[in-house]
């Protein structure tokens, strides 16, 4: 039997924070320039940041290595929440916008947690 290897891009977690982060980018880049470069450029950071730090923890080799950039992914989650709860005050996004951003927000936390344990249960080292 062939042994399968898990793909960084087959983890629940990164593919619901990379399309996160795609949503955010086309919401942003339709913004004037203040919005843009005060709140948007913050966001996108944030949020972009959630999902490459999953892909460089995935990259690490040992196990604490890894549960420390996917903790990583967790604080970028909570930035990230800040930007858009900012972003819906400030009405940059419609309540729609906001809801299916809060959607995403709102499952990563799990799948984060649901990552960490994995990798502690899994890896020995």
């Amino acid at each position: 039997m062939e042994k399968t290897y898990l793909k960084f891009d087959a983890i629940d977690a990164y593919r619901t924070a990379f399309n996160l982060s795609n949503y955010v980018w086309d919401l942003v880049i339709k913004w004037d320039n203040f919005a843009k470069f005060t709140v948007g450029k913050q966001l996108v950071e944030s949020t972009d940041s959630i999902s490459a730090n999953i892909a460089e923890g995935f990259g690490r080799y040992h196990k604490k290595d890894k549960i420390k950039f996917y903790r990583y992914s967790n604080g970028s989650l909570l930035e990230s929440i800040d930007w858009i709860k900012k972003s819906k005050y400030r009405g940059l996004v419609t309540p729609e916008e906001f809801e299916i951003i809060l959607q995403a927000h709102e499952k990563l936390p799990l799948e984060l947690n649901q990552l960490i344990k994995y990798t502690n249960i899994k890896l020995k080292f």
